[in-house]
């Protein structure tokens, strides 16, 4: 696990895009986008880099159970940043069905046809809560043992996710987590420092190559 600092939430998204450049460069076929607002000066910088988009297929590591064009989608956000300015193949769930538990089991036979025994490159941000992907602390999908696709009812936002499980995101090659701002600094010293069995610790500490990205802000209790 390598752990690397920057001074600020700009020089961070440089650094992460100049990673995963090197990264997707490197014989990667997949590429699992994250979803909130942290990532988005990342994908910003990521549309004009020398990546073979061409030969990469984009994926979601999770999904708000909303519409498609409900502005909280992940899929909406990520085609507006970075995959419908970049000639690459991208595929996400179908939340228009009626069923989370159909539309996940469907993306996740999707994602199998798609990974060459294993997801190449994953990019994961973290929740003030140590929640990563839709891995929420106490919610059943943290209990899930087998590498797959899950719909995860998550109470204390009264709403259905769509996540990777465990399994599956430990399975990538390479995983790259971006954490910035202050409102994260105490989840990332109960994870980093205290090694608490938060869900991206758990993710964190199945995985094979680890990096953290974080802003000064972010780094400030460690």
């Amino acid at each position: 696990m390598h752990i690397k600092v920057f001074d600020t939430a700009d020089e961070l998204a440089t650094g992460a895009a100049d990673l995963l450049t090197d990264l997707l460069n490197d014989d990667a076929a997949t590429f699992g986008l994250a979803g909130g607002s942290t990532p988005i000066a990342t994908y910003r910088e990521l549309r004009d880099r020398n990546v073979p988009w061409q030969d990469i297929t984009c994926w979601l590591a999770d999904e708000r159970w909303v519409p498609p064009d409900d502005p909280d989608a992940n899929a909406r956000t990520a085609r507006i940043e970075l995959v419908d300015r970049i000639p690459t193949r991208f595929v996400g769930p179908d939340t228009t069905l009626e069923d989370p538990h159909v539309a996940a089991a469907i993306y996740e036979s999707i994602l199998e046809d798609e990974f060459d025994e294993r997801p190449d490159v994953v990019l994961l941000g973290i929740g003030d809560d140590g929640h990563t992907a839709s891995l929420f602390p106490e919610t059943d999908a943290l209990t899930i043992d087998r590498s797959g696709y899950v719909a995860n009812w998550v109470p204390h936002l009264d709403t259905w996710r769509l996540t990777a499980t465990i399994p599956l995101l430990r399975r990538a090659k390479h995983t790259v987590f971006l954490a910035s701002g202050t409102g994260k600094a105490e989840a990332l010293r109960r994870i980093l420092i205290d090694r608490e069995p938060l869900p991206a610790r758990l993710v964190a500490d199945g995985a094979g190559d680890v990096v953290w990205l974080i802003d000064a802000e972010a780094a400030c209790r460690l």
